[in-house]
């Protein structure tokens, strides 16, 4: 078994705590979704917002997921690069599966799809 990475991205409206959350809680169920995950499959998680989303930590949208109590997360802040997608939540996902890197399905949602259309329609 290998440790693979999943990216993704999902962009919300307004600098709100219930919208990252509920933003958060949907991007994950899409990767773990599309890509037929356990919790148990996951190593750890890694968030990123751009600098405009501080009103709370996407983490605990991923904690109100059933099991997920235990899985690593962790937050940080994207680099602000001027002209860069706003309002914007990345994650990087770690996961323990046979699956090759070609097999692993990248998930960017609403306008995040800007990011990697070349993943995004895979």
């Amino acid at each position: 078994m290998s440790v693979r990475a999943v990216r993704g991205a999902i962009t919300v409206e307004t600098n709100s705590a219930e919208e990252i959350w509920s933003a958060t809680e949907e991007l994950v169920r899409e990767i773990v979704a599309r890509n037929e995950l356990n919790v148990d499959d996951i190593a750890s998680v890694l968030f990123t917002t751009t600098e405009d989303l501080n009103a709370a930590f996407p983490a605990k949208g991923a904690r109100n997921l059933e099991g997920w109590e235990d899985v690593p997360l962790t937050c940080a802040q994207e680099i602000p690069v001027p002209g860069s997608l706003p309002r914007c939540i990345r994650v990087m996902m770690h996961i323990n599966t046979e699956k090759g890197n070609k097999d692993i399905h990248h998930v960017f949602l609403r306008e995040a799809v800007k990011l990697r259309p070349d993943l995004a329609n895979r």
